[in-house]
């Protein structure tokens, strides 16, 4: 089950696990850096001798016209099956429950919990601060949270992204187990975000790296 696809994420996807080994694919919204290489992977499933059944693909309706739009009309209509997601319903993929909401960004996103055999891992996607992120990551494992910023958000963002001290406070409100900042700036201080998350959140913390490999067994 992979969470999100963007730029470049499909070779370094290649690194660990095959494209036909990937069953199902969640994208939380249209942005580009969310979902940019779903194309590629779709590319890599089917243009080959022996194709891969078409993959699952959950998205909220609209969210990925653009991209699967890039090979024209009936490209790769037959690569994948296209499922529209409804907020707030829960759904099986799997061995997974999928629970999602709505989540407050500039275009609509969709925060997602995937639960199975007593672990729980959330996702926000990208968001402004929500009382949904929290209801999301209630006692998750691991919450993986959008953190652009370290501290203060910018007043045109304010509403639509959030900072390192702000997935602190909600990761400690939600009692999740560990925290995990994403989306970070490229030049953005990572040991000052793990700091601001810190001064809410006394788990375990760390900033998202290439390759980074997570055990959430019990």
């Amino acid at each position: 089950m992979l969470l999100d696809l963007g730029y470049a994420a499909l070779p370094r996807l290649l690194e660990h696990v095959p494209a036909e080994r990937v069953d199902a694919v969640w994208i939380s919204h249209g942005h580009p850096d969310h979902c940019a290489d779903l194309s590629p992977l779709l590319r890599a499933r089917t243009l080959r001798d022996e194709p891969a059944p078409a993959l699952a693909v959950f998205a909220l309706p609209g969210a990925l016209d653009a991209v699967l739009a890039l090979d024209g009309p009936g490209g790769l209509s037959d690569a994948y099956v296209l499922h529209d997601v409804v907020p707030g319903e829960p759904f099986e993929v799997g061995p997974f429950r999928v629970d999602t909401l709505l989540l407050p960004h500039h275009v609509p996103n969709a925060g997602v919990r995937l639960s199975a055999g007593g672990t729980a891992l959330a996702y926000t996607g990208d968001t402004g601060p929500s009382p949904g992120v929290v209801e999301l990551a209630r006692d998750a494992d691991l919450l993986v949270a959008e953190a652009t910023y370290v501290d203060a958000v910018p007043d045109r963002h304010a509403r639509y992204l959030t900072s390192a001290r702000q997935a602190g406070v909600q990761a400690a409100r939600a009692g999740a187990e560990r925290l995990m900042l994403t989306h970070l700036w490229p030049d953005t201080d990572r040991e000052a975000a793990r700091g601001a998350a810190r001064d809410a959140f006394d788990g375990q913390i760390s900033v998202a790296e290439i390759g980074q490999v997570v055990d959430l067994s019990r």
